[in-house]
């Protein structure tokens, strides 16, 4: 089994998230009180909070420690992964089990990079739609023609070679909607997102978060990371800069998905509050390409089940 470990993005909390993890895994109960511990507030309790798991702010740190916190409960069970992929903010819960920081110190970022996004987000609204369709160089086309009007719509995530989703300014992503259902594209789907994460629109959070990183240092991780903005291993060296460019820059998850299937991963395993990058897998990856999501305390002994029995 080589494995490729999966960390969710945000976007896939919900409340109740990973409560009975919590009741039933001394090792993710004692991951989720540490974060707590850092971030000043009751994590297990804003997991329960719909209105508060549903902001930002409080939803980033929550993502981050429910998957690490899954990664330490599985212990010995989980084997070295060949490599780790997470979606924007899961690439911190990747780099974070990869060793590249600890789990304080990613916490307490997430933290400070959750209030920028919230906080630019609300000042800069923005929209965010799904445009599925196999013809991305059309889509890209119709964002170029439109951004040489002066208008404000941009690619942001390339999800699956089939799903690209775009962001801007509201009334530039309905013109790119209207536009492109008139070029073929016959599906489009819009997001319950307040922001236009990974456009432009959030470069003042990128500014704030140069300077949060600037001072913080790094290691080596003890196995490749792929980068949503290079679609390539993270270099340590260059971690500051690819982070920080990674809020204003499409995530090319796909490509980097792409990427871990020619190194040799033959089984992927998500780690998060829901199954949307297994779902990813699904439209990327081999048949023959195991797919797992551990997401509940169900998932998770089947999954730990799984890895025990490899081991035998």
């Amino acid at each position: 089994m080589k494995i490729g470990l999966l960390f969710s993005g945000q976007g896939a909390q919900q409340a109740g998230m990973g409560t009975d993890l919590y009741e039933a895994l001394p090792e993710y109960k004692s991951t989720i009180d540490r974060a707590s511990e850092v971030l000043g507030y009751d994590l297990s309790d804003v997991m329960k909070n719909a209105d508060k798991i549903a902001q930002t702010q409080y939803a980033q740190p929550a993502i981050l420690s429910m998957s690490n916190a899954i990664v330490n409960a599985l212990g010995s069970a989980l084997q070295q992964p060949v490599a780790a992929l997470g979606l924007s903010l899961g690439e911190y819960s990747a780099l974070t089990a990869a060793g590249a920081m600890n789990f304080e110190q990613a916490v307490a970022i997430i933290k400070d990079r959750g209030r920028y996004m919230q906080t630019v987000g609300d000042a800069n609204p923005g929209k965010m739609a799904a445009i599925m369709g196999e013809d991305q160089k059309l889509i890209e086309a119709v964002l170029a023609q439109l951004q040489a009007k002066g208008k404000q719509v941009f690619p942001a995530n390339y999800n699956t070679f089939a799903q690209l989703v775009i962001g801007g300014i509201a009334a530039d992503v309905d013109e790119a909607k209207a536009t492109l259902t008139a070029a073929g594209i016959k599906r489009t789907i819009d997001l319950p997102v307040s922001g236009a994460f990974h456009t432009p629109l959030l470069k003042d959070a990128a500014v704030q978060l140069s300077e949060r990183l600037a001072t913080e240092a790094f290691t080596d991780v003890n196995y490749p990371v792929y980068s949503n903005t290079t679609s390539e291993p993270f270099i340590i060296a260059d971690l500051h800069e690819t982070l920080t460019k990674q809020i204003v820059s499409p995530t090319y998850f796909a490509q980097a998905m792409k990427k871990m299937l020619d190194a040799g991963v033959d089984t992927f395993i998500e780690v998060g509050p829901s199954d949307t990058l297994i779902k990813f897998a699904k439209k990327i990856a081999p048949k023959d390409v195991k797919r797992y999501a551990i997401k509940d305390l169900k998932s998770f002994n089947e999954v730990k089940e799984l890895l025990t029995a490899e081991e035998v």
